[in-house]
């Protein structure tokens, strides 16, 4: 099944790709027509004359063919460099991890960014990185393995780093061979390609500056960064000298380290790592050796292991405003996501040692003992098993982070058709006028005719709706961690059942129902005449209004605090947030008394789901019942005096 996920995503990212008319697919390469002429007339070709040496008797062929061919060889070369690399895990490599990490890690690299952008005509960034894995891992003879590093540094020049680690690492004889290669290859190109090696090596500085901007996004370098930083000029050179330098240093002597570890596979991805880092122009379809470098461990806990892979999977795959919200003390990281994701594998992130005790055997998660369900024949999930402690800070605000992300995409892809919003705003107001709850236009009159009490709604409309919720979650995590999973999870469950109304049941709120007189306190008057609603359009999804998310949470928010505040007045505090609440959207004329009707329903079915699935709320042990701890790995080389005190 997941050999048919990745063919399947092979699939998708050819389909992408062939989707191009050949004629503007064949413009992609940014080669000149015929075998004369300069590869960096236009500088767009990013490639070194070698590769543009290679490339340019390629034009000769028909473009619907080559188009084909193209993106046929450069998807097979990643299943390649998939299986080479999960042949390469280091010893002992369990029955499951065996028989999953290979498709597991095409069907990652299928959908992450350097793969997607690889793809394009002209981008020879996967071969290198084939080339490299081959030479260091299948090929047994030193000098042909030397000779593929070699040939991988002539198409990408920074991979000349590897030569030093094979150095370091014993392979004297390779390191010999891949630096012959790389000036041999680099020779030819300048004997067939003097004007061009010239305005390669020369003029921009080993590629830097061909391809576009290079303070564009696209260079995830150290230079690049700098450049965004907005600094220039000498200064900035003197700087990017004085950080790569150490960079070097630091990454090639772990790599090496991790080499005569066993670890050779995480060697090669930090020197990977270290190469796009300090070359002048690091492109993004350069960065799949971070992707690499989840071969290695981190963490002494078993709760731990997964937030390396899970970072390096995020960023890897997702834009940066998905991992990162839009705000502009924030840009620095948000723009350089990919280049701190490969300067923390070469240089930060503590890969641990096969010779430590935790290598095979971390420290184990304490479960409790299963509570059962209440309904026998809903049987519970076994991965929702009740966890004694606490969860990763740093897995879990990924979580938040990427959750709220993706349901704010969701909300904003939900049909906005105003017909049939409007439609539905004329039923749910018929509803209302039949049961005799209709107390909208009222309430809102009478709130827009007191001042102080139209700024207090407003007030609490437009603030309490993120930070009370966080608030919430951030006191659980630190103080109660069992009980913060089971609110955690209460509330996504009922944000996912809040997206299928808004997709199932797009809804006009008052605020902008023509004709019934309703007035928009917190965005003041909207001209309805205009579909877009002036200062309306700043807002996702205007018909995202059944159930009222707004209530929801804030009633999550009461049920949590009431069931686990010890103190009597902050029960009160808890019941009076939604109370206030749906007085609140309802004075506003953002909702209808039957969206806060919604609200209450999908968290009430939140929580159902919890209390199905995992068992009822509180200690998943009774009482008198001691859970055991978890064992903590005996030290490699301990003597029997230690094992016996352990």
């Amino acid at each position: 099944m997941l050999w048919a996920l990745a063919l399947l995503l092979a699939v998708r990212q050819a389909a992408v790709v062939l989707r191009v008319p050949p004629g503007e697919w064949l413009s992609g390469f940014h080669l000149p027509s015929g075998l004369a002429g300069s590869l960096y007339t236009n500088g767009q070709f990013t490639g070194t004359p070698f590769a543009g040496l290679v490339l340019k008797p390629l034009l000769g062929l028909a473009a619907p063919s080559l188009e084909v061919a193209w993106t046929c060889v450069t998807l097979l070369l990643v299943a390649a460099v998939g299986l080479v690399a999960a042949r390469a895990l280091p010893d002992p490599v369990p029955r499951r991890t065996a028989l999953l990490a290979a498709p597991v890690l095409v069907a990652l690299m299928m959908v992450s960014l350097p793969v997607r952008e690889a793809a394009l005509p002209g981008q020879t960034a996967v071969l290198p990185v084939l080339l490299v894995l081959l030479a260091v891992f299948r090929v047994p003879s030193e000098r042909p393995s030397g000779f593929l590093i070699g040939l991988a540094a002539a198409l990408q020049p920074a991979l000349l780093l590897f030569a030093p680690l094979l150095w370091l690492s014993g392979r004297r004889a390779t390191a010999r061979s891949a630096a012959v290669t790389f000036a041999g290859a680099t020779a030819l190109s300048w004997a067939a390609l003097p004007s061009d090696s010239w305005t390669y090596w020369v003029q921009h500085l080993a590629g830097t500056g061909l391809g576009g901007a290079p303070d564009g996004l696209a260079n995830q370098s150290v230079h690049g960064a700098l450049l965004r930083l907005g600094l220039s000029g000498p200064g900035e050179v003197l700087l990017y000298v004085a950080l790569a330098a150490p960079i070097v240093w630091i990454g090639l002597r772990r790599a090496a380290r991790y080499a005569r570890d066993g670890q050779l596979l995480l060697a090669v991805a930090i020197t990977g790592c270290v190469a796009v880092a300090v070359s002048p122009t690091g492109w993004r379809h350069q960065l799949l050796w971070v992707l690499l470098a989840v071969a290695g461990k981190v963490g002494k806990r078993a709760a731990d292991r997964p937030v390396w892979p899970v970072a390096v999977v995020l960023a890897m795959t997702l834009p940066s405003d998905v991992l990162l919200p839009n705000l502009v003390a924030l840009a620095p990281v948000r723009d350089n996501v990919l280049l701190l994701a490969a300067l923390a594998a070469a240089c930060a992130v503590p890969f641990l040692p096969r010779s430590s005790p935790y290598w095979r055997e971390p420290v184990p998660t304490a479960y409790g003992r299963p509570a059962p369900a209440r309904w026998a024949r809903v049987p519970l999930l076994p991965f929702w098993r009740r966890v004694l402690s606490r969860p990763n800070l740093l897995l879990e605000l990924l979580l938040i982070r990427v959750g709220y992300s993706l349901y704010s995409h969701i909300r904003a892809a939900a049909p906005t058709s105003r017909s049939l919003a409007e439609g539905n705003g004329s039923q749910i107001h018929g509803i209302e006028k039949a049961l005799g709850i209709d107390i909208e236009h009222a309430v809102n009159h009478a709130v827009v005719n007191t001042p102080w009490l139209e700024a207090f709604f407003n007030f609490y409309y437009t603030s309490f709706h993120f930070v009370v919720p966080l608030g919430i979650l951030a006191v659980l995590y630190w103080r109660r961690p069992k009980d913060y999973r089971w609110a955690r999870a209460s509330l996504g469950l009922a944000t996912v059942l809040a997206l299928i109304g808004f997709w199932l049941y797009p809804l006009a709120p008052p605020r902008l129902m023509p004709g019934l007189g309703f007035v928009d306190t917190v965005h003041g008057v909207q001209d309805l005449a205009n579909p877009s609603y002036g200062a309306m359009t700043a807002i996702s999804n205007q018909y995202a209004a059944m159930p009222s998310l707004h209530f929801g949470w804030s009633l999550w928010c009461g049920v949590v605090i009431v069931t686990l505040a010890p103190k009597g007045w902050q029960k009160l505090l808890g019941a009076l947030h939604p109370t206030i609440t749906v007085c609140a959207i309802v004075a506003t004329a953002n909702h209808w008394v039957l969206d806060a009707v919604g609200g209450a329903v999908v968290v009430g079915a939140g929580f159902g789901l919890v209390y199905v699935l995992s068992g009822p709320r509180g200690d998943a042990v009774p009482a008198g019942v001691a859970v055991p701890r978890p064992r903590r790995p005996e030290r490699v080389g301990a003597g029997s005096a230690e094992r016996t005190r352990a």
